[in-house]
């Protein structure tokens, strides 16, 4: 197979034909949104993310996109009706928007919602094919409006290409929402001013507690602010009133009445959110991972690549419910501790 895949509209007819056995997972939680990256590269090498010389994965281990769409539906297919492409960077991946495309065609045939995270760098030059192939609304990490203390955290300067992105993107009539990891003594001066430009803009922000995975040089207990710190500092400012919107994510929200807009916290520290979850993971190389701070796995790919495809995945989704922890176990609770897992954010999809 090569990576650089035929448009696949015009390469697979679409199948609306649906199995009823739904993902339920040993805690009897229904799984409905999958997490599914496209690849591992990015363009931005983030200082709680990555190392500055990160090894990407050879081309070669990565799924096609034949393979990507096939996967996503036979999700579908057992109930997934939310759809994420992640990375890494999922913009980087040459040819995605054909990807884009065919899944845009299962909206409102088994799929509500087709959306990405992203980081805008590339945003500019795919905002419109994203809203033409369905997608509402996406997902920008964005830490700061400081130039010289993103070109910092980022290792790259590249500021002006994410706004022109998220203009972009608010043009195209897409929602965005803004992601923004919490850094100790690195952005938390900055975030009241980043929450007001957001909600000015009229996009939604939610705030993320620093995740335990994979070596980053640096010290986690160094990066990691609480969230309940920064909203007890916030309502000294605002005021926060919980709200019941609910994405099908794990954020938890409030409304904030000086701003007119909305804030949700990722908190998996201070506050776990694993009791809902409806999540799954499946990396670049076709690994299904059924939580993100667990190393029980799923191999996809060998499964795609077998002499019966579709068999053999309706085995290893079964599989993967049959494995799904209760929760995850990320600590951060004292310096000198490994990270929960070697493996990278960027490898895991966001």
């Amino acid at each position: 197979m090569t990576d650089r895949a035929p448009r696949l509209p015009d390469l697979i007819e679409v199948d609306s034909a649906r199995s009823a056995a739904p993902l339920v997972d040993g805690f009897a939680r229904r799984i409905s949104y999958l997490r599914l990256s496209v690849t591992d590269r990015c363009d931005l090498r983030c200082r709680y993310c990555m190392p500055e010389r990160m090894t990407f994965l050879p081309r070669r281990e990565v799924l096609t996109l034949e393979e990507l769409y096939d996967l996503s539906r036979a999700f579908i297919a057992r109930g997934v009706t939310k759809l994420r492409i992640t990375g890494g960077e999922p913009l980087v991946r040459r040819d995605i928007i054909d990807l884009f495309t065919a899944l845009g065609r299962h909206l409102g045939d088994g799929l509500d919602e087709l959306t990405l995270t992203t980081n805008a760098t590339q945003l500019a030059d795919h905002a419109d094919a994203l809203a033409n192939a369905g997608v509402r609304r996406v997902n920008v990490s964005l830490d700061t409006l400081d130039r010289d203390r993103f070109a910092a955290l980022t290792r790259r300067d590249a500021l002006p290409q994410v706004l022109e992105g998220i203009a972009a993107a608010r043009e195209a009539g897409l929602q965005v929402k803004v992601n923004a990891v919490a850094l100790k003594g690195v952005n938390e001066d900055e975030l009241p001013d980043l929450i007001a430009w957001a909600h000015g803009q009229g996009h939604e922000v939610t705030l993320i507690e620093v995740m335990p995975l994979g070596d980053v040089e640096a010290e986690r207990m160094d990066q990691y602010l609480p969230l309940d710190q920064v909203r007890a500092r916030l309502e000294e400012r605002w005021t926060l009133a919980d709200s019941n919107h609910a994405t099908g994510g794990p954020a938890r929200y409030v409304d904030v009445a000086e701003t007119g807009g909305r804030l949700g916290f990722i908190a998996p520290h201070t506050n776990n959110f694993c009791a809902g979850c409806n999540r799954l993971r499946v990396t670049a190389t076709g690994q299904l991972y059924p939580c993100l701070g667990g190393g029980e796995r799923v191999d996809l790919r060998a499964a795609l690549r077998s002499d019966a495809p579709s068999q053999q995945l309706e085995r290893a989704l079964d599989t993967a419910m049959l494995i799904k922890p209760e929760r995850h176990h990320f600590r951060m609770d004292r310096r000198g501790d490994q990270p929960a897992l070697p493996r990278h954010m960027s490898m895991t999809g966001g």
